[in-house]
């Protein structure tokens, strides 16, 4: 997918759940009784053709900005990465980490249900398997959520969004590895895991507007 082809489906996706006043938070969390934390879907969204998977949650109030209302965490399977290669670092418990995946990026997302943040976790957030940064970037196109079997419109944008911020995203990565080896020269392998204190590495605000405005959409 394109940047305009990106670009456009964010737009229709968007204006598709306005049209139904449906926003994007109301099509993943039930409108009657949101559980802190709980993953939504329950077992993740997971892409039947690539394993490219997303799950959204909602922290506590206190433990989140003011203005977001939740977050996606996006991931890579580990089978869209070349055969045999190692990651740079494995979870502690390797039975404990039978997803096989590897975070890609956090979209955060504001209490009207439109993108607000990327970020970046430390590996022991989501558990992951931790892959360098530029790994990561090379496979950034493999990224595809269009298969699960959650609402079409949200599987839809959160792919259309990635494509269209590959390069925010590819920064990001790359300040995620720099923060990393921060940590390890003070904490040593610690600085990957909760002893560290740090969760979120990086991160930039997304001004939606100004990047549909920047693109030729013809």
């Amino acid at each position: 997918m394109n940047l305009v082809e990106a670009a456009n489906t964010v737009i229709e996706t968007i204006a598709q759940m306005a049209q139904e006043q449906r926003p994007l938070m109301l099509r993943v969390v039930p409108e009657d009784e949101v559980h802190f934390w709980k993953h939504y879907p329950e077992k993740d969204a997971r892409d039947a053709k690539c394993k490219s998977r997303w799950y959204y949650h909602v922290h506590a109030p206190g433990k989140r900005d003011a203005d977001e209302h939740g977050h996606f965490h996006l991931f890579l399977h580990r089978t869209q990465l070349p055969e045999g290669l190692e990651p740079k670092v494995w979870p502690p418990q390797r039975e404990d980490a039978r997803a096989h995946v590897t975070h890609l990026i956090g979209l955060s997302i504001d209490t009207v249900g439109i993108p607000r943040a990327w970020f970046t976790v430390n590996r022991f957030v989501t558990n992951e398997f931790l892959y360098p940064a530029e790994v990561m970037i090379e496979h950034l196109p493999d990224f595809n959520v269009d298969r699960t079997k959650e609402d079409d419109l949200v599987n839809r944008f959160v792919t259309a969004m990635v494509a269209l911020y590959r390069d925010e995203i590819a920064e990001l990565l790359r300040e995620r590895d720099a923060r990393h080896a921060e940590l390890v020269a003070q904490y040593g392998d610690e600085g990957y895991e909760k002893a560290s204190g740090v969760e979120v590495l990086s991160q930039i605000p997304i001004d939606l507007d100004a990047k549909l405005s920047s693109l030729d959409l013809g």
